[in-house]
């Protein structure tokens, strides 16, 4: 199957909610590193994780499509 084919294709309803979550945690992440703020580096390091960790749930959770044999 084709990227863009699989991209478009229906998306099953638990990976739905899990790229909401990762959009989410990206979205934190993002967020907690642009604040014009200080913060300690524990702060930064893990918003660093939280915006990798919500990029990849949110693209692996958007490739999946439903079975099709």
């Amino acid at each position: 199957m084709k990227l863009m084919k699989r991209l478009q294709s229906p998306t099953p309803p638990f990976f739905k909610r899990l790229r909401n979550i990762g959009i989410i945690l990206a979205a934190a992440g993002g967020a907690i590193l642009a604040a014009p703020i200080a913060l300690p580096t524990i702060v930064i390091t893990v918003a660093g994780y939280l915006t990798a960790a919500g990029t990849v749930a949110t693209t692996i959770s958007q490739a999946v499509v439903e079975g099709q044999n």
